[in-house]
C-alpha cells in the first residue's frame, strides 16, 4: 500500500517524537527482592520460632502479592495464629485499611494472598509483608522453608522480575555445618546466554559435595522441566537446557526461574527464553 506524502510526514514526526520520549524515559524498574528471614538460623529441638517474609530493599512498587511457601512437615509443624489476619506483616497492615487477605494451609505448604484495595496506594519496599510461626521437631537436622511460588502485583499487573531467597533452619545443628565443613555460602546458579534462543548453559558453583536437584519453573511457579538430581562433588559444573518441557515440547517465550536445591541451601536465577 502506497502512503500519501502528508501521511508519510506525519508518521515520520510521530516516530521521532516516540524516539525522544523513549530516550527521556526513566530506567527500567528494579523488580522486587523478597526473602524469608532470617535466611539461616539455629533453633532448639521442640522450640517454636517465627519467620518473616520481607521485601528487603527498595524496588518496584506493588500493592499486593501471593505466595506459596513450602516446608518439610517431618521437620516442622506450622502454628497458625488466630485470627489469621495476625500473620499479616506490619508493612502491609500500616499501608491501607481496606484489604483482601486470604490464607490456607496444606500438609506441606501455605498459600497466602494479600492485596491493598485503597486507590493509589502502592509500596516500594523495604518492609515486612507476612509472618509465619513453626515448631521444630525433636530430631536434630537441617531443614528449610522456601518459596514454591511468589508473585507481586501493582494495579492488577504483574511486577517483574521477582528475586526470592529461602530460609535454612538448623534444629539443634548449626546451619550449613556438616562434618566440620564451613557453611556453603558460595552456592550459586547462573545461565548464559541470557536471554537465549535454542539452548542456554546453566552454571552451578557449589562449595560442598552433596545432593542437588535442579528444575525450571514458569512465572506462575509451575515446574515445567526437571533437569536432574544426584550427588555431586564440590566445584563448578554445567547443565544444558534446550527451552523445552519434560515432554520435549518447546516452551513459549517468557521468563523462567531455574532453581538449584542443595542439601542445606537453595539458589535460583531467571532466564528469558526468546523465540
Amino acid at each position: 500500500m502506497r502512503l500519501r506524502p502528508g501521511i508519510r510526514t506525519l508518521l515520520a514526526r510521530c516516530g521521532a517524537a516516540a524516539a525522544l520520549a523513549l530516550a527521556a524515559a526513566p530506567a527500567a524498574a528494579q523488580g522486587v527482592h523478597v526473602a524469608i528471614l532470617p535466611t539461616g538460623q539455629t533453633v532448639a529441638p521442640g522450640s517454636t520460632f517465627t519467620l518473616s517474609l520481607e521485601v528487603t530493599e527498595p524496588g518496584s512498587s506493588f500493592n499486593g502479592f501471593d505466595a506459596v511457601v513450602e516446608y518439610d512437615p517431618a521437620a516442622l509443624t506450622f502454628v497458625p495464629l488466630a485470627p489469621t489476619s495476625q500473620q499479616r506483616g506490619a508493612y502491609m497492615v500500616g499501608a491501607c485499611g481496606n484489604t483482601f487477605h486470604r490464607f490456607s494451609a496444606a500438609a506441606d505448604s501455605l498459600s497466602i494472598t494479600d492485596v491493598l484495595l485503597c486507590a493509589g496506594v502502592s509500596l516500594p519496599g523495604p518492609g515486612q509483608i507476612y509472618t509465619l510461626k513453626f515448631t521444630a521437631s525433636n530430631t536434630p537436622q537441617v531443614t528449610w522453608v522456601r518459596f514454591r511460588n511468589v508473585r507481586f502485583y501493582d494495579g492488577g499487573l504483574f511486577v517483574n522480575p521477582v528475586f526470592s531467597e529461602d530460609a535454612s533452619i538448623g534444629i539443634g545443628v548449626p546451619v550449613g555445618v556438616e562434618s566440620g565443613m564451613p557453611r556453603p555460602a558460595g552456592l550459586t546458579v547462573s545461565a548464559a546466554p541470557n536471554p537465549f534462543r535454542g539452548h542456554t548453559f546453566i552454571r552451578i558453583v557449589s562449595p560442598l559435595e552433596g545432593a542437588q536437584r535442579i528444575a525450571v519453573r514458569d512465572i506462575q511457579g509451575r515446574q515445567v522441566r526437571d533437569l536432574g538430581e544426584g550427588r555431586f562433588s564440590a566445584g563448578t559444573r554445567h547443565v544444558q537446557w534446550d527451552g523445552r518441557d519434560d515432554d520435549g515440547r518447546p516452551l513459549p517465550p517468557g521468563v523462567y526461574r531455574i532453581t538449584l536445591q542443595a542439601e542445606h541451601a537453595t539458589a535460583s536465577t531467571l532466564a528469558a527464553l526468546l523465540r
